[in-house]
């Protein structure tokens, strides 16, 4: 009754029962093919099962069994091989307490879609290069930048720890020209410590303080534990401080004021999170104040008090380049140098201030010699 279905008899175990092991004979892309469909007790298998699977591996929407065969041994494979989606969970796994694990996994969907089941050691420039130039097209340098980063950093973590070979290339990063320096005017600043103390998210209130009296990163405060603060000595010691080696920065008084006041829990982070562990976010409250002082759509409220604290310090003409760049934490002199131009103008208000008071007593001295 079924075109291209035919069975020969066995029979079963020891039982010697007899059963059926059903075939089905077909073509597919000019080739034939002739296979097992299955056994009629142990598969439960018909001659009009056996027809129905034959049209499906005919017409394409079924693997043959040597093509199934195949994808299994290929998946088995791939389980041994140290792809980058696989070096990427295990590289998450163990950045789980990291605050920029959610930026992280955002970015990652970038670099999976490409290259996921690539193995680091087959990479070639041009694949980076290709991933570049595709999100170059919709993300704006900054986050092309990230992503790079990310895919370099999973690399570095396979290589480390013995898992596998690294490209024959290093990946370079973009140039970001990136050298914004958010600052609010005297009334903005009024306006938002004036929604800073009406707050009632005293977590949040005391974060923004934080980030202005000190110039911490979001990430730092975040992970900023009570141990971390020596009362006594007047110091703040900041761990890890975005990759680099542990520092400390002076513990000033308005910093000061602001933790004696802080209240405390059983947790041992300054401004916990969820069940006293590690806080990750916080955006929603610091936003609410930001909006309740009026202050501009693209200012970052902990991000930006940073750079605000950068800004009013350069801009005193009383503090060194190198002396901010120790307070800021930065690794290089380079990251520094966008707040040179703020000491810059105050040298040089200084220096037309020596002229005017020059010329003044100058023109003093020529009036009393007419008199």
């Amino acid at each position: 009754k079924y075109a291209g279905v035919y069975y020969i008899e066995s029979s079963i175990g020891q039982t010697g029962k007899p059963e059926r092991i059903y075939y089905v004979v077909y073509r597919r892309n000019g080739k034939l093919i002739e296979e097992k469909a299955g056994r009629q007790y142990q598969d439960d298998m018909t001659p009009a099962r056996a027809s129905a699977l034959r049209i499906q591996r005919m017409e394409g929407k079924q693997l043959s069994n040597k093509e199934r065969r195949e994808a299994e041994r290929a998946a088995k494979q791939s389980k041994k091989k140290w792809t980058i989606d696989r070096l990427w969970e295990k590289y998450r796994a163990q950045r789980d307490d990291y605050p920029t694990l959610g930026t992280d996994r955002s970015n990652y969907r970038h670099i999976k879609n490409q290259l996921g089941t690539r193995e680091p050691k087959d990479l070639i420039q041009l694949d980076v290069d290709r991933l570049r130039i595709r999100l170059s097209k919709k993300l704006k340098p900054q986050t092309v930048k990230h992503v790079l980063q990310l895919l370099k950093r999973i690399i570095n973590f396979g290589v480390n720890k013995g898992l596998c070979q690294g490209p024959g290339f290093k990946i370079e990063m973009p140039k970001v020209y990136n050298l914004t320096t958010e600052d609010l005017t005297t009334e903005q600043l009024q306006s938002l410590l004036k929604a800073i103390n009406k707050d009632k998210d005293i977590e949040a209130a005391n974060l923004m303080r934080m980030a202005l009296f000190t110039g911490m990163r979001r990430g730092e405060l975040f992970k900023l534990k009570w141990n971390d603060v020596d009362f006594e000595r007047g110091f703040i010691h900041i761990r890890d401080p975005k990759g680099g080696p542990d520092q400390r920065i002076p513990l000033n008084d308005a910093a000061r004021e602001v933790l004696e006041n802080h209240p405390r829990s059983e947790s041992p982070f300054v401004f916990p999170g969820r069940w006293g562990g590690q806080r990750t976010e916080i955006r929603t409250s610091v936003n609410r104040i930001k909006k309740r002082a009026g202050l501009p759509e693209g200012f970052r409220p902990l991000h930006g008090l940073r750079h605000l604290y950068a800004t009013m310090l350069a801009s005193s003409g009383k503090v060194d380049m190198y002396t901010l760049q120790k307070l800021l934490t930065h690794k290089s002199p380079q990251m520094t140098q966008r707040y040179a131009h703020l000491r810059d103008d105050t040298l040089r208000r200084a220096a037309d201030l020596a002229g005017e008071l020059i010329q003044e007593a100058v023109n003093s001295k020529s009036e009393e010699q007419i008199t």
